[in-house]
């Protein structure tokens, strides 16, 4: 599992192309997930602290979507 991109910084066509098929994904397993595998993204984004946005986060066959300080993390699932 690894950061592949955020939503700053891609193209809307990439964009479309990753959100493609996307649906809810468990905010609180996606956090635990990345405080067990992703430490350093955990600590980096406060994933401690309350999120407005945890249920706008989703999931692909291929990434995770975390959506913290209105910004789409993709993170690329192994």
């Amino acid at each position: 599992m690894y950061l592949e991109c955020t939503c700053e910084n891609i193209s809307i066509t990439h964009w479309n192309k990753l959100m493609s098929g996307a649906r809810k994904a468990s905010y609180k397993k996606l956090v635990a997930k990345i405080k067990r595998e992703m430490p350093e993204l955990y600590n980096a984004l406060s994933l401690n602290l309350y999120n407005p946005w945890e249920n706008d986060c989703k999931q692909t066959k291929t990434h995770y979507i975390l959506v913290s300080s209105a910004i789409e993390y993709f993170i690329r699932k192994d």
